[in-house]
């Protein structure tokens, strides 16, 4: 054999062992929404889409060219300015405990956004009513439907704040919310190890609810009398994830639990509500004493799959097809 064959021989060897030509991560300025200065963030697999002239609110996310998974506003969609706030969608950033002056700060001015290798970082102004400035990462994958969500309070004030993050997503019409319950208990089961959170609207015999042996859910339906329209309930989840399921695709939120801390909201760190128009799946953190100038961070990876049916009430099938998921991502070292 010459020399000449041998080499082609021997790169064709080496090209069938070569790993495929990487994705990367894109990032375009174009319209969202009648949003003109939104950002559009893809490796191919998942694209999210934030807006720069209101926020931070993370406006889209899909999983290739599939529909929004979040709901956004039609009537709010496009709107800037104005000292009233908007429900407009998407998932945003907020600070618990709930309260009317300090959580329905308006978020409708522009931000400013910083541009990096993989992602976006979204920085609002100081709210002028709180001290308190609200910051999102984004950090996409290069090419798996998986992006890293960093969450940022940071304490511009002259005192401390006690405070909790709280990150919202709000999903599109139609589907379900999902919290496991915790599974640490006691070797002869004799201690409580559950906490559900209801509050003065949660009614349990709505049948949007699911209280399973495994697993919490809530279920969006429109059409409710709207007297009666929210429900509401909040898990005490140290399992470190929750989820969305709609027709097949299945958004997977996890996060990190941290034991022994205080959470608000009588101890949830995973609240799901709905109402006629859409639902919330909501992560908290732990109450911290904000010192002035200091900064609160609070981290979720989001994944999206397609294929992946649950019906409502189904914890066979949850235990089937979600919790194998649940547990590859603790095998990259994720909780």
């Amino acid at each position: 054999m010459n020399h000449r064959r041998r080499g082609l021989l021997l790169l064709a060897g080496l090209l069938c062992v070569m790993p495929p030509a990487l994705a990367q991560v894109k990032i375009e300025k174009r319209e969202f929404a009648g949003w003109p200065n939104s950002y559009w963030v893809g490796n191919g697999r998942l694209k999210l889409v934030v807006t720069s002239d209101v926020g931070p609110r993370i406006i889209s996310l899909r999983l290739g060219e599939g529909p929004n998974l979040f709901s956004v506003r039609e009537d709010f969609a496009g709107q800037t300015g104005g000292e009233e706030w908007r429900n407009y969608g998407g998932h945003r950033l907020w600070h618990a405990p709930e309260e009317k002056v300090r959580t329905y700060q308006p978020d409708n001015a522009p931000v400013q956004v910083e541009t990096l290798a993989d992602g976006l970082r979204l920085t609002a102004a100081v709210e002028a009513k709180t001290g308190i400035r609200k910051s999102i990462e984004i950090k996409l994958d290069p090419t798996q439907p998986r992006v890293m969500v960093l969450h940022r309070l940071t304490n511009a004030g002259l005192w401390p704040v006690r405070l909790a993050p709280w990150a919202i997503s709000v999903m599109a019409p139609g589907g379900f919310g999902i919290s496991p319950l915790p599974t640490r208990f006691h070797p002869d089961r004799l201690l409580p190890n559950r906490t559900l959170v209801l509050w003065p609207y949660t009614d349990l015999r709505d049948d949007r609810y699911y209280l399973g042996t495994d697993s919490v859910m809530l279920r969006h339906r429109a059409g409710i009398d709207p007297a009666r329209e929210r429900a509401k309930i909040g898990v005490a989840n140290d399992e470190g994830w929750c989820a969305y399921a709609r027709e097949g695709t299945l958004f997977l939120k996890r996060f990190t639990f941290a034991e022994g801390a205080i959470y608000p909201d009588l101890g949830a760190s995973v609240e799901l509500f709905t109402n006629n128009r859409m639902l919330e799946v909501e992560t908290l953190g732990p109450f911290v004493d904000l010192a002035p100038g200091a900064t609160v961070t609070h981290q979720e990876e989001w994944e999206v799959w397609d294929g992946i049916p649950l019906p409502f009430g189904d914890e066979a099938a949850i235990r089937a097809r979600l919790l194998p998921l649940v547990e590859r991502g603790r095998a990259r070292g994720n909780r």
